[in-house]
């Protein structure tokens, strides 16, 4: 054990050697290398250990070589070169210095008169000092992989061992951390070959590969797999007690993402669908050389509709966000996107504007004064128990800002407005989904009015993965912290979808609307977040903690459904919804209040405002929105508005 620490102790001050001093060992060694591959030269040609009398005429050689040999290889930049990276490309470096020793010595004995040297020594001295050079360098560098693998703290399985798998593999061979102990791969060719010294399993061996290797880690190199392929993957290793990591995907490396960039699981991945590509006539439809203005620029939707904004050549885009620093760093990255976008391509320009969307003056002016064609609306107070314990400031942001945004539209002459919703406006159980229903009622009822220019619509849908109130980012805090991870009820489900998914679908719906539709977003399969939180405990190389596994690392607790939350979510209210172009997107059309009902609705709350009366609130939100009970409202009042169908 002591002659163990020794030896690690005497290799880690070897590696720790200045630069310098390396350098005059490998300068020195190289000098020996060329010494002996001269005499084997003349051993080999005379088929003698010591042909003394040819040595002894060509001792000038032997001081000759050496010292040309090093400073021609100091000249190539040899001896710059990091040992432990050395491929093939150095040795070819090699292999001109060895001509030039050559050619050197060549020259070298006929300036001093040497005679009496067959043709042939050069020759085999070339071959032999490329060898020794050479090879040294390349037992340097696999004894410095010897020594630090010895160091890794983590063994690695690298799933896919296609192009991906092996620049993996290649990049990996340096990494101080991870040691790569073998591949899988779905084709049954691979199976039993090897790349770099590395064997290639068959993937219905990985379980076993996992135990016997000792993996820690898998890292997938599938960058061409659909999102379906990497889920059946991810579920075939959320059976181990592994850490999974993931390359980018083939169109992040197409964008410029390194191929080597290992990362965490992107969450997508687990749903395992993948997004259908936009139809470019709806995309351009409504942004193509278009004023364009988002409310909630800041937010995750906002910011996203605004970057696609900039991608599809909007003519001027407005940034409408109340929170400042929000403002500042949507503005600041859309500024740099703008500056990477195609030569030729007219740069559009960007307003940003601070204010609230219950400004009705600021509003009118923001699309009078830059000509706003298209609006987003997309600012809205969303979190649930938030909004449910200031129903108020819900109420007046949701509601008031998105009827104060679209009047002012209509008085601006915008084209088109399409309002952000959710799916918890559908029979909802809390004060943000009622506040948001009744924004939905309000462009319900302008759309209705004859004449109406402005053509005004709604896109609902569910959770987006990586948003502020995703549960995605607070698992992934939680499971890096040790855990517990907290789950509000063990039934509890949702629908996701991707941010750049859901914006282009909007995007889409809003330039197929014709005016006072709802569009709803096909979420895919509802997923079950119990489910969700286990297999990200899993797949993060941990075990998850219960009553069958009491030694496990992670525990999930269910805390109870927060006030307002519902065990399920809907995306209809009367449950018709027809098809339409796109395969993702349906339109219902659905109850409405005619406007003269509605402004009373909307002076009856002013009125409970101005009296702080919450109780009153939710009793005019029972009554208006369709499905919501408050356990605060009185349910048997007869001053129930009957909603009329367009």
């Amino acid at each position: 054990m002591e002659n163990s620490h020794i030896n690690q102790h005497w290799h880690a001050s070897f590696l720790r050697l200045p630069r310098k001093a390396k350098q005059l060992v490998m300068a020195a060694a190289d000098m020996v290398f060329l010494t002996f591959s001269l005499w084997a030269a003349f051993a080999l040609r005379f088929s003698e250990w010591w042909p003394e009398k040819e040595l002894i005429n060509a001792w000038p050689l032997f001081i000759f070589v050496p010292l040309f040999g090093v400073l021609a290889f100091a000249r190539l930049g040899l001896y710059r070169a990091v040992i432990r990276f050395v491929n093939l490309r150095l040795m070819a470096t090699v292999a001109i210095g060895v001509l030039i020793v050559v050619a050197g010595a060549y020259i070298f004995r006929a300036i001093v008169s040497i005679h009496d040297i067959p043709r042939s020594i050069p020759i085999i001295f070339g071959l032999s000092a490329w060898l020794y050079i050479g090879g040294s360098r390349l037992l340097v560098r696999s004894y410095y992989h010897w020594i630090t693998s010895k160091e890794r703290t983590h063994r690695v399985l690298i799933y896919g061992a296609g192009s991906a798998g092996s620049q993996l593999l290649a990049s990996l061979s340096n990494d101080h951390e991870m040691q790569v102990v073998g591949l899988v791969d779905d084709d049954p060719k691979l199976a039993r070959t090897t790349l770099a010294g590395v064997m290639v399993y068959p993937a219905n061996s990985v379980g076993e590969m996992i135990e016997r290797l000792r993996v820690d880690t898998v890292l997938i190199a599938l960058p061409n797999a659909s999102r379906p392929q990497r889920r059946a993957v991810l579920q075939r290793l959320s059976q181990y007690p592994v850490h999974v990591l993931t390359i980018p995907s083939m169109s992040e490396i197409l964008s410029g993402t390194a191929v080597d960039k290992v990362r965490e699981l992107d969450i997508e991945d687990l749903l395992g669908r993948d997004a259908v590509k936009p139809l470019p006539h709806l995309m351009a439809k409504s942004l193509k050389n278009k004023s364009v203005c988002i409310t909630g620029a800041g937010g995750s939707i906002g910011s996203e509709l605004a970057r696609q904004c900039v991608e599809q050549g909007v003519k001027k885009l407005v940034l409408f966000e109340n929170s400042e620093f929000a403002l500042y760093t949507i503005e600041r990255e859309l500024r740099e996107l703008r500056e990477l976008r195609e030569f030729g391509v007219d740069p559009c320009e960007i307003v940003a504007i601070l204010g609230s969307v219950t400004d009705a003056q600021l509003m009118l002016k923001v699309f009078t004064n830059h000509q706003v064609q298209t609006v987003y609306h997309a600012a809205a107070y969303k979190h649930v128990p938030m909004v449910e314990n200031n129903p108020f400031a819900g109420i007046c942001n949701n509601a008031w800002g998105t009827r104060t945004a679209a009047d002012a539209a209509v008085k601006a002459g915008v084209e088109r407005f399409i309002l952000i919703s959710t799916d918890k406006a559908v029979r909802p159980t809390n004060v943000m989904g009622a506040t948001k229903r009744v924004s939905e009622l309000a462009l319900q009822a302008l759309a209705a009015q004859p004449g109406m220019k402005t053509v005004f619509s709604m896109v609902r849908f569910g959770n987006v993965l990586g948003s502020s109130g995703s549960v995605v980012p607070v698992f992934r805090k939680q499971i890096a912290e040790g855990g517990p991870v907290s789950v509000t009820h063990e039934d509890i489900n949702r629908f996701f979808m991707t941010i750049p998914e859901a914006a282009s679908l909007v995007i889409q719906a809003g330039s197929m609307a014709t005016g006072g539709e709802v569009f709803l977003l096909h979420m895919g399969e509802p997923v079950r977040i119990a489910d969700l939180a286990e297999t990200m405990i899993k797949l993060s190389g941990y075990t998850v903690k219960n009553d069958r596994h009491p030694e496990g690392d992670i525990e999930i607790v269910f805390t109870g459904l927060r006030p307002g939350e519902k065990l399920y979510e809907e995306l209809l209210v009367d449950d018709q919804a027809l098809e339409t172009s796109h395969d993702k997107i349906f339109c219902a059309r659905e109850a409405f209040i005619p406007t003269e009902q509605l402004d009373d609705v909307f002076h009856r709350i002013q009125e409970a405002a101005k009296q702080d009366d919450e109780k009153q609130l939710k009793q005019i939100l029972s009554e208006v929105v369709a499905g919501y009970v408050s356990s605060d409202a009185d349910t048997t009042s007869s001053n129930v508005v009957k909603l009329q169908l367009k």
